[in-house]
């Protein structure tokens, strides 16, 4: 398999403090990469370099083939990467629909000739959406489809973290980035999440790439992961091989 994303001595620095030092990434297409590594280390920060809200200080990424570093967030999305964040962002009040479309905005028509007098048009397009977002819905979970135009706050929090991975994936991301997708869930609701999830990306052909700190989940459904401390990668490989390796253990275990 070809890589589908590249970073080389990718670099992020605050200041005095180097968040991310030299790090070399590659992310084979189709592939499931887990990131892990003890709080602090790196790993949200990778992904907000990566998608372009913070600007990188040094390095390198290419992303199928293209040189992406310095893009704004808005030419990421464009470019075919989708993330979702640790702490929830749906906005609670407005219906499941409403929260899905704001992930959709790259495909949907937004000239105000198209909205005032294509009624038509934008009737079918309204429709296409509503039927992409049931079917996306229901392929995590089946009657969380039919709650479609219920209010996200209503939700359970699976069901939350459902809707976030769904906002990321109706614009067709070739690259999906899920950062601690498991936060705030039971231990069931975190194997029925990563079950939908790896079924998703099976079915799709999808790439991602997964923070997390339930060392279960990265056992289960990665390939590779990649391990980082104070914004070093430290060991990479097969989830077997980096719980072996003596720095991880003494970086991200706590052991001597």
């Amino acid at each position: 398999m070809s890589a589908l994303l590249e970073c080389r001595r990718l670099t992020r620095r605050f200041g005095g403090l180097v968040a991310l030092e030299s790090l070399d990434l590659s992310v084979e297409q189709g592939s499931v990469l887990g990131l892990i590594g003890p709080n602090g280390s790196g790993k949200t920060t990778f992904f907000n370099v990566l998608t372009g809200l913070f600007p990188a200080s040094a390095g390198e990424i290419r992303f199928d083939g293209a040189a992406v570093a310095g893009f704004s967030p808005q030419q990421i999305y464009r470019a075919g990467i989708a993330r979702t964040f640790q702490r929830s962002r749906l906005c609670l009040p407005l219906s499941i629909f409403d929260n899905l479309l704001i992930g959709n905005h790259r495909r949907l028509d937004h000239r105000l000739v198209f909205n005032l007098f294509s009624r038509r048009a934008l009737r079918r397009q309204l429709d296409e959406n509503i039927a992409e977002a049931r079917a996306l819905l229901a392929a995590f979970d089946p009657p969380l489809a039919g709650q479609l135009f219920e209010p996200a706050g209503r939700i359970s929090m699976i069901n939350r973290r459902r809707v976030e991975v769904c906002r990321a994936l109706i614009s067709r991301p070739r690259l999906l980035l899920l950062d601690e997708p498991s936060a705030g869930m039971t231990h069931d609701e975190t194997v029925r999440l990563m079950d939908d999830i790896l079924g998703v990306q099976q079915k799709l052909g999808l790439t991602i790439i997964l923070i997390e700190h339930e060392m279960s989940v990265i056992e289960r459904i990665t390939q590779r992961c990649a391990v980082l401390n104070y914004g070093r990668k430290i060991a990479e490989g097969a989830y077997a091989e980096v719980a072996r390796d003596r720095q991880v253990r003494q970086a991200y275990l706590g052991l001597e």
